[in-house]
């Protein structure tokens, strides 16, 4: 197949990286100065567990010649709106598209944009950066990348895709109930931005200090929000977020944290808005997301 991957920052340029490194068919839509970097160095991705530096494709918008098998979105949610249009000239009748947004409301812009016939659901679990030197550095043991099909006509592609991003190296799965697992993404990530975004902290730091019932708290909420949406998580996916974010050792903190931290945009109102608002429209109360987000709506307004 062939794969279009648009940008090649820290989600995006780690799983298209090994994949390309695998040999799978492999281009990253990209700025002229990241093209321009990639084609002369390559793409270079440092973890604990490997460090590869493999030649990579990439071309701008304007290079685009034909349409590819699928493309795979790796964007910011409030960069969506950018990235359909730059990735239109890609999207033939038989491409598929893989958002690995975070949340859920990415999935109402993509099918309005292309039919929902095309977009499939898709999610993943890694901790990355970016360095100014255009390298990949992954932080933490896990990386998982999670597709599906929304409705049965999309099984047999989907299989087909996941079949192809197994090539990678990487936790590549396959879901037959991917908005599930979304949901259970968004419920994880929700609790870990509010949390740690509001005290400026790591997991670890926030329960050292005697917050671990703060953070209890809070993945109530959302877990409440998920099950009066019809997307309760499963007891496996409950107890595996309560390790996470109860851990005393652990030094995680959301990405958003590390954005406030270096004044950048955040996806505030994707992450955490939209869940409080799907929550009161279902007349579930969240006060302590309600107090996340009004800290993050404090940050975004100062930012303006």
């Amino acid at each position: 197949m062939r794969l279009l991957i648009l940008g090649a920052g820290a989600t995006g340029g780690y799983f298209g990286g090994l994949l390309a490194n695998a040999g799978a068919d492999v281009t990253f839509l990209v700025r002229p100065k990241r093209r321009d970097q990639l084609v002369r160095d390559g793409l270079t991705i440092e973890s604990r567990d490997l460090s590869i530096a493999t030649p990579v494709k990439a071309i701008t918008r304007e290079e685009i010649a034909n349409p590819y098998d699928a493309v795979i979105l790796s964007s910011k949610a409030y960069d969506l709106a950018d990235a359909i249009d730059t990735i239109r000239p890609a999207v033939g009748e038989k491409t598929l598209i893989l958002p690995l947004l975070n949340g859920m409301r990415h999935l109402d812009n993509l099918d309005d944009a292309f039919g929902k016939q095309r977009v499939l659901g898709g999610t993943c679990h890694i901790s990355v950066v970016l360095e100014p030197d255009g390298k990949i550095r992954h932080l933490s043991p896990f990386a998982s990348l999670t597709a599906g099909p929304r409705f049965a006509p999309q099984e047999k592609d989907a299989k087909r895709l996941h079949g192809e991003l197994a090539r990678g190296g990487f936790d590549a799965r396959y879901s037959e109930n991917i908005i599930g697992a979304m949901w259970e993404k968004w419920v994880l990530l929700a609790t870990l931005a509010g949390s740690t975004c509001l005290m400026r902290a790591s997991i670890g730091e926030i329960v050292r200090a005697g917050g671990a019932q703060l953070i209890s708290d809070m993945l109530d909420e959302c877990c409440a929000i998920a099950k009066a949406s019809g997307y309760p998580p499963t007891s496996a996916a409950d107890s595996g977020a309560r390790t996470t974010l109860t851990d005393p050792n652990s030094n995680i903190s959301a990405s958003m944290r590390r954005d406030i931290e270096r004044g950048n945009r955040i996806e505030a109102d994707h992450i955490v808005g939209d869940l409080i608002s799907r929550g009161r429209e279902l007349g579930v109360p969240s006060p302590m997301l309600d107090v996340a987000y009004l800290h993050l709506q404090a940050y975004q307004n100062r930012s303006l």
